[in-house]
């Protein structure tokens, strides 16, 4: 048998994908981030990404956030207090929702993490908050957790609207009726 015969009769035992050991790899491992926002909060790079890409109710969850000094493109070496509120329309009514700390977490090879778990799904947001110097800089970003509620905003309008349709429609309707049945008694008599 040549060599090039045993090479192609060779059995190929990969036990790594992408350069990654097979067993580094988790379930969430090749899915994207639920989200993944870069931005520039006061002298500091923000990014950071939450996974997994469809966070459910009762499964873990993480959140990665990265922080440089926009000059020096030094990282962040400090604590960044990660904390959870509802998301909900009464918000924008100026009703302070309830905060809970998620976590106080020091920097891990040049990466914050934070575990999560929600027992029920919603809209929350997440704020993750540190001071540099003097000044306390808060990056707050949304989070969906299970699936979205048929019934928003949109949603919950045009029902409204169409139940008063109907209602006027309705009454109208009436109205016409008992104007003719009121005709008619008068032409009778």
């Amino acid at each position: 048998m040549s060599l090039a015969g045993a090479i192609f009769l060779s059995p190929a035992h990969a036990h790594h994908v992408l350069g990654r050991p097979s067993y580094a790899l988790g379930e969430d491992s090749n899915t994207p981030p639920a989200l993944e926002i870069e931005t520039i909060i006061g002298d500091y790079d923000i990014n950071y990404m939450v996974f997994p890409a469809f966070p459910k109710p009762g499964a873990p969850g993480r959140i990665n956030l990265y922080v440089k000094h926009a000059g020096t493109g030094k990282t962040f070496d400090g604590k960044v207090t990660f904390t959870v509120r509802n998301d909900h329309w009464f918000n924008w009514l100026g009703v302070d929702p309830e905060e809970e700390q998620l976590g106080v977490q020091r920097i891990d090879g040049f990466v914050y993490h934070q575990n999560f778990q929600f027992w029920r799904q919603g809209n929350f947001v997440i704020s993750a908050a540190f001071i540099a110097g003097d000044e306390t800089y808060i990056i707050d970003f949304p989070l969906r957790v299970g699936a979205p509620s048929p019934w928003g905003p949109i949603s919950i309008t045009v029902a409204i609207l169409v139940v008063v349709l109907v209602g006027v429609t309705v009454m109208q309707r009436r109205r016409v009726l008992t104007g003719k049945i009121r005709d008619t008694h008068q032409h009778n008599e």
